[in-house]
């Protein structure tokens, strides 16, 4: 059953959303971690990574959580949350908020917080860990974003790539996970 806040329609993620959903990622992904070209290193790992069948696959799971924001034309945005990932920081979180995307023409719009609102209300309702997650290390927005809405920082991890490594904060959620369950 969706749920509309103002003009923001938040809702469980359908099968049919698969391919929406492998192709918002592709944008968010391209337009915030690559500052000049697309190396066939990158463009292989997106095109492998986000695929209708890989959010199909998830859907599936019950250590799975994805929740979707629709306006009057489609998704504009997204929160998948996933159990039984113990954080790189330690501690006793076991919940990772492995993306919270919003399109880029969509972003400042208030979507992002009510999905993670509303990712932190799924989590709590199934009873999992305080989330944790792990962000860019220069993405400074996406960072101040989370520190304004109960994250701090628990440490530092790495993606790689090849030869590259990328530093990530590792972000624990401090808010008040007990209020999040009503």
């Amino acid at each position: 059953m969706p749920r509309t806040s103002a003009s923001i329609t938040l809702r469980p993620t359908a099968v049919e959303d698969c391919a929406s959903l492998a192709a918002l990622s592709i944008e968010v992904w391209l337009t915030t971690y690559l500052r000049e070209g697309i190396s066939q290193a990158f463009a292989d790992y997106v095109l492998r990574h986000y695929t209708p069948d890989r959010f199909a696959a998830a859907l599936s799971s019950d250590g799975e959580c994805l929740l979707v924001s629709q306006n009057g034309d489609g998704i504009d945005g997204y929160i998948r949350l996933a159990h039984n990932r113990p954080s790189p920081a330690g501690g006793a979180s076991r919940t990772e908020i492995s993306t919270l995307y919003v399109r880029p023409c969509a972003q400042g719009t208030h979507i992002g917080a009510s999905l993670l609102r509303a990712g932190l209300e799924a989590g709590a309702s199934r009873s999992w860990e305080a989330p944790w997650l792990a962000a860019n290390s220069e993405n400074k927005p996406a960072i101040a974003f989370y520190h304004r809405h109960g994250f701090e920082r628990a440490g530092l991890t790495w993606f790689q790539l090849k030869d590259g490594r990328y530093p990530n904060d590792v972000l624990q959620y401090r808010g008040a996970w007990q209020a999040a369950k009503t």
